[in-house]
């Protein structure tokens, strides 16, 4: 494996990640949630990107990359501006740019497909320039990407199943901007002789996300493809079936990606939401089969830690899918996908979150996407092509909203069934001005 504490680019990022960390960052903004190591928009949002699942006997069928105008003093703000499909319906599911932002990578759940769009030539039309097709013989068996997050001239791709038996046993890899494999790093398991927590460790994989001040990483779990891609109302009708969905994060030290503890997390813990405040190390997540939401710490005596610090929802639960922290690290807005409901939680004391506003987006309800200002939030509808409700529940929407601390208000609404679109699901930021 090549260093990659010496590549060019490593102090400049590392340090502008610091930087972003521990003030408001006022000239950069971006979406709250993404990389530290990722070149930032100078001002407001100008796109929304949208990987968007393709639906049979809708338009052309297949997955499309859609840009939508975000920018309020366009003349087709709110509208679809640009589209391209790459052909076929591969489980269209999350991406994440490359650190300096020239490319977007999306990542197909089904086919363990890689598109790599040029989003800097032209931002308002992606332009795909390379498709990695190989990606499960390349990483050693890798399966079901879930999509890229920026590294110092590399991306890390956490993934959700494996090749063999396509259960959640997965890894965690990295590719180099220029589309080349580099390593496979396999998730732990309970054979992990002399990690703390190793009888916990399940091997499942979901999200990974990087806190460079305190040199860790910390990975959550899901499910395999022989869950993610069947049927919801079978899934939950097979008690073995039930029995394979992670119930772990995992702790990493991030420079030499060697696991130090894992943590019982149970019910499937998905996105992961690190504090940005130079004095909070800490970060949320949420369990999409308990509705809990749970905080990963360190402790006054430097050691991590995880503890369960609010349920979601009343009885019965209502399948927590994405979060969002906002920049001050104050206030969390985290999505129902059964109930379709944003609940908004003041956070300033993260052990104790307090919910102080509820929204209904729609019937059905997935991504969250928050500007750096926290001034406006973008939502998804879709989950997974045979996760999706049915009938009039199967909304297919992408909805703007204004945040002013109280109250969520509608901006704009995008019905992609109607435009005959498809199911949108992961959403990004593109502006033609960013910050090196």
């Amino acid at each position: 494996m090549k260093s990659w504490i010496a590549h060019p680019r490593f102090l400049s990022t590392l340090l502008s990640g610091v930087v972003l960390s521990a003030t408001s960052a006022a000239a950069l903004a971006d979406e709250t949630c993404s990389s530290p190591y990722l070149a930032r928009i100078e001002g407001q949002e100008e796109f929304l990107y949208v990987w968007t699942l393709g639906v049979e006997g809708m338009g052309d069928g297949s997955d499309k990359l859609v840009t939508v105008d975000v920018n309020p003093g366009s003349p087709t703000f709110g509208t679809v501006i640009a589209q391209h499909s790459v052909g076929g319906r591969h489980e269209a599911h999350h991406g994440g740019f490359t650190d300096d932002r020239r490319q977007l990578w999306l990542a197909g759940l089904g086919s363990s497909t890689i598109f790599i769009y040029d989003v800097a030539s032209d931002p308002a039309r992606p332009r795909l320039m390379k498709t990695i097709g190989d990606f499960e013989k390349a990483t050693g068996g890798a399966a079901g990407p879930h999509g890229a997050y920026a590294l110092p001239g590399r991306v890390l791709i956490p993934c959700l199943s494996n090749g063999t038996d396509h259960t959640g046993r997965t890894a965690l890899v990295e590719y180099g901007n220029d589309g080349g494999y580099i390593t496979t790093h396999w998730m732990p398991t309970r054979e992990a002789a002399g990690l703390p927590g190793a009888e916990f460790a399940d091997g499942y994989g979901y999200d990974a996300r990087v806190l460079p001040r305190k040199n860790v990483m910390l990975t959550s779990s899901f499910s395999g493809r022989n869950n993610y891609l069947r049927p919801l109302g079978e899934v939950v009708k097979d008690p073995e079936a039930m029995k394979q969905f992670g119930g772990t994060m995992v702790l990493w030290d991030f420079h030499t990606r060697k696991p130090r503890k894992v943590f019982q997390v149970p019910g499937a813990p998905l996105e992961i939401r690190w504090a940005w405040g130079a004095t909070h190390p800490y970060a949320f997540t949420a369990t999409a089969l308990t509705s809990k939401l749970w905080l990963c710490f360190e402790d006054a005596h430097g050691e991590w830690q995880a503890e369960e610090v609010a349920t979601l929802g009343g009885p019965g639960g209502v399948l927590p899918v994405d979060m969002s922290l906002s920049a001050d690290d104050s206030t969390l807005f985290v999505d129902g996908f059964g109930d379709g409901v944003c609940r908004v939680f003041d956070v300033s004391d993260p052990h104790r979150p307090r919910q102080i506003h509820e929204k209904k987006i729609g019937r059905q309800l997935n991504m969250v996407s928050q500007s750096w200002d926290g001034k406006r939030l973008y939502f998804s509808s879709s989950l997974l092509a045979n996760w999706d409700k049915s009938g009039a529940d199967n909304e297919q929407f992408v909805r703007a909203y204004g945040w002013d601390g109280r109250e969520l208000t509608p901006r704009f609404d995008l019905d992609f069934a109607a435009l005959k679109l498809g199911r949108p699901h992961h959403m990004l930021f593109g502006s033609t001005k960013v910050g090196r």
